[in-house]
C-alpha cells in the first residue's frame, strides 16, 4: 500500500512536468472555445465550447496537455481509492521509509504514513482535483497559458498529497511550502489582471511569513520528541511547555493557510482567479491543508489545552464574522469565498472542542459541497457573463443540472437535515455544548463562546444560503443572456453533478458513523436555527422577489459587512498610510541627519586633519626618540604598579 501511495503522489508531479513541457511558448494557444472567469465585483465571463478543445489546429497541443493532466490525476484517484479501501477493510497504520537523512542532531526520514485519516483525505483531494482538471478543459479553453495552469493544478495536487501522506514532519513541510507556492501562482495566473497579481503577491508574502512560525513549530515538536517522524510525534508525551510552544507556532501558520481571523482577508481578495482554481484552493489544497495538519497532529494539540482555547476563539470569530460577511455580498463568488472561511472555522471549532472525527467529516462534506457550488457558479457566470446576484433570477428551468447541484450544495452548507453537513455540524454542536462532548481541555468560557457562535452561525448560514439560492434560480429572469443557458458543455456540467452526489451521499453515510449519530438536544437546536435562517431569508425575499433580502441589514451595516469589516485591503491601506507617514518624517530626519550625523562626521574629519598636522613634530622619524619614549612609559607604568599595587 505504501508503494501505491507513493505512486499516487508521483503521478501528478510527472503530469505537471509533462504539461509544462508540452505547453511550450506558443503551443498552448487559444482553442476554439472561450473560457470564463469570475471578477471581484462584477465578474467576467465568456462562452464555453468545451469538447472542441481536444481537437487539432491551434488547440491540438492543448488537447494533449489536457489528456495528460486528466490522466495523471485520474490514475492517482484510482490508487488513493485502492489505498482507502484497504485501510477501511483492514484498519491500521502503514508506514514506509525510503531513506534517512542525517542532520547532525535529529535525522529525518523520507517516507509515508497511511492511516484512516490520510487515506480518506487523499482520496478527497484527488476527486476534487480530477473534477477541476476535467472542468478546466472547457472553462479555460481560450486561455493562452492553459498548459502552465494545468501544470500548477497538477503540481498543487501532488504537493497536497505529500502533506497528507507524509511520514515525517520535514517532508510534510516540503509539501506545505510547494502547495502554497503553487496556490500563489494560480491566484496570479491572469497576468493581464493587475488586481489578481497584487492578490498573489500579498498572499505569497503573508503565507511565507506565517510559514516561518510553522517551521519553528515543527522544529520544536521534532527536537522535543527526538524525531521528526509522524509516528514518533503522535506517541511522544510532551511536557506542557514544549507542546504549548510547538502547537501555538503551528496555529500561526495554520490560521493563514486556512484563512482564519485575523489573517483571512487574502481569500476574498483572490476571487478574481479562475473558478476551477478557487474550487481546488478552497476545498482540496491550501485552505484545507491547514486544518488537516491540526487533525494529523491532534494528540500533540491535546497536550496543550491553551492552544486549543486559542484555536477555538479564532474559529468562533471566523465562523460568525465570515458568515455575516457572506450574507451581505452581491457577487456569488464572494459569497462562496466568505462561506469557505466560515465552514473551515467549523472544522477548527470541532477540533478545539475535541471532536476531531466530526471535524474531518465536515471537511469532507464541505469539500464536495463547496467544489460543486463553485464549479456550478462558474457555469452560471459563463452563461450570464456576470456573477452579480442582483442580475440573476429565474435560471431554474434553463439550468436544471446547476439548480439541483447547487440545491444539494447549499443544503449541505446550511446543515439541512440528511444533507452532508447536517450530521457533522450537529456533532460539533454536541461536543461544544456545556457538559457534553469529549473533553479537550479547552477553557470553559471558550467552549461557551464556540457553542454560542456555532448556533448563531448556523442560522446566518441558512440565511445566506437561502438568499443566494433564491436570487439565482427563482423569481423573474433578469439576465439577458440566460437564453443560452443550455450551451454549457458536458465537460463543465458533469463534474458539477458528480461532486453533488457525494455531497448528498455523505449525509446518509453520517447515519452509519457512531460519532455522528444525532443526539436529541443538539439536533433540535440545529434544526431550529437552520429553519430560522432559511425562513427569514425566504419571508423577506417573498415580499418582493425583485429585491435583495440583504436589504434587511440596512445600508450602513451591510456596507460594513460587504467590506469584510474593513479588513479587506487592510494591508494596502497600512502600506499607503505608512508611505505617507514616512514621507512626512523624511524632511525632519534629513535635517537632523545634516545637522547631527553629517556635522559630527565632517567635524571629526577636520579635527583629525588638524591633529595630523601636528603629529609630525614629535614623530619625525627619529628612532632614538621612539625608544626613549617607550622606556619612559615602561618606567612610569612600573612606578604606578609599585606605588598603587
Amino acid at each position: 500500500m505504501i508503494t501505491l501511495a507513493a505512486v499516487a503522489i508521483v503521478l501528478p508531479f510527472l503530469g505537471a512536468v509533462a504539461c509544462a513541457s508540452l505547453g511550450g511558448r506558443r503551443g498552448d494557444g487559444p482553442g476554439p472555445a472561450a473560457g470564463g472567469g469570475s471578477g471581484g465585483s462584477g465578474g467576467s465571463g465568456g462562452g464555453a465550447g468545451g469538447v472542441g478543445v481536444i481537437g487539432g489546429g491551434t488547440g491540438g497541443r492543448v488537447g494533449v496537455v489536457a489528456i495528460v493532466a486528466i490522466t495523471s490525476v485520474a490514475a492517482s484517484t484510482a490508487l488513493t481509492l485502492i489505498v482507502a479501501l484497504d485501510v477501511w477493510t483492514e484498519p491500521g497504520v502503514r508506514t514506509g521509509t525510503l531513506a534517512v537523512v542525517p542532520t547532525g542532531s535529529v535525522p529525518f526520514g523520507i517516507g509515508l504514513y497511511v492511516d484512516g485519516l490520510s487515506a480518506v483525505v487523499s482520496f478527497m483531494v484527488c476527486c476534487v482535483a480530477l473534477a477541476v482538471q476535467i472542468y478546466s478543459v472547457a472553462f479555460m479553453a481560450a486561455d493562452p497559458r492553459y498548459a502552465s495552469y494545468a501544470a500548477f493544478v497538477a503540481l498543487s495536487t501532488a504537493a497536497m498529497l505529500l502533506v497528507v501522506l507524509a511520514g515525517d514532519l520535514i517532508v510534510l513541510y516540503v509539501g506545505w511550502e510547494l502547495m502554497g507556492l503553487c496556490s500563489c501562482f494560480l491566484i496570479g495566473h491572469r497576468r493581464s489582471d493587475d488586481a489578481a497579481g497584487r492578490a498573489a503577491v500579498r498572499t505569497f508574502a503573508l503565507t511565507r511569513a506565517a510559514d516561518v512560525a510553522f517551521l519553528f513549530g515543527i522544529i520544536v515538536l521534532g527536537l522535543g520528541a527526538g524525531t521528526f517522524s509522524v509516528r514518533g510525534v503522535l506517541t511522544y508525551d510532551y511536557p506542557h511547555g514544549t507542546a504549548l510552544a510547538g502547537t501555538l507556532l503551528l496555529v500561526a501558520g495554520v490560521a493563514v493557510k486556512s484563512a482564519q481571523f485575523p489573517v483571512h482577508a487574502w481569500l476574498p481578495e483572490t476571487m478574481r482567479l479562475p473558478i476551477p482554481t478557487a474550487a481546488l484552493l478552497q476545498t482540496a489544497t491550501m485552505v484545507a491543508g491547514g486544518v488537516y495538519v491540526v487533525a494529523r497532529l491532534f494528540p500533540a494539540f491535546l497536550r496543550a489545552p491553551a492552544t486549543l482555547t486559542v484555536l477555538g476563539v479564532i474559529a468562533a470569530i471566523s465562523m460568525l464574522g465570515a458568515a455575516l460577511a457572506a450574507l451581505a455580498q452581491d457577487d456569488l463568488t464572494r459569497v462562496l469565498g466568505y462561506s469557505t472561511i466560515s465552514q473551515v472555522a467549523y472544522v477548527a471549532a470541532g477540533q478545539a472542542v475535541g471532536a476531531r472525527d466530526a471535524a474531518i467529516f465536515h471537511l469532507l462534506a464541505h469539500a464536495a459541497a463547496k467544489a460543486s457550488l463553485l464549479l456550478a457558479a462558474g457555469c452560471v457566470i459563463t452563461v450570464l457573463g456576470s456573477g452579480l446576484l442582483h442580475g440573476m433570477g429565474g435560471l431554474r428551468p434553463a439550468m436544471p443540472v446547476m439548480f439541483w447541484s447547487m440545491t444539494i450544495g447549499w443544503a449541505g452548507l446550511a446543515g439541512v437535515p440528511v444533507a452532508g453537513g447536517f450530521f457533522s455540524t450537529e456533532a460539533i454542536i454536541a461536543a461544544a455544548r456545556p457538559g457534553g462532548g469529549p473533553p479537550s481541555g479547552i477553557a470553559a468560557w471558550a467552549a461557551v463562546l464556540v457553542f454560542g457562535a456555532l448556533l448563531v452561525t448556523v442560522a446566518v448560514t441558512g440565511a445566506y444560503a437561502a438568499r443566494a439560492w433564491l436570487m439565482t434560480f427563482f423569481g423573474e429572469r433578469r439576465a439577458t443572456r440566460a437564453g443560452g443557458a443550455r450551451s454549457v458543455p458536458a465537460l463543465m456540467s458533469l463534474p458539477v453533478a458528480a461532486l453533488a452526489l457525494p455531497a448528498l451521499a455523505l449525509g446518509f453515510c453520517g447515519l452509519g458513523v457512531p460519532g455522528l449519530r444525532p443526539e436529541p438536544v443538539p439536533t433540535i437546536l440545529e434544526v431550529v436555527m437552520v429553519a430560522a435562517g432559511v425562513g427569514t431569508a425566504f419571508v423577506v425575499w417573498n415580499r418582493d422577489p425583485a429585491l435583495d433580502p440583504a436589504r434587511l441589514l440596512g445600508r450602513r451595516i451591510r456596507g460594513v459587512l460587504a467590506r469584510g469589516f474593513f479588513l479587506e485591503g487592510a494591508g494596502d491601506r497600512v502600506a499607503v498610510h505608512s508611505h505617507g507617514a514616512m514621507r512626512a518624517l523624511a524632511g525632519p530626519v534629513a535635517a537632523a541627519d545634516d545637522r547631527g550625523v553629517t556635522a559630527a562626521v565632517v567635524g571629526s574629519g577636520r579635527a583629525l586633519r588638524r591633529l595630523g598636522g601636528r603629529l609630525p613634530v614629535p614623530w619625525g622619524g627619529n628612532a632614538q626618540a621612539y625608544v626613549t619614549g617607550l622606556l619612559a612609559g615602561v618606567v612610569i607604568i612600573a612606578l604606578a604598579v609599585v606605588v598603587f599595587g
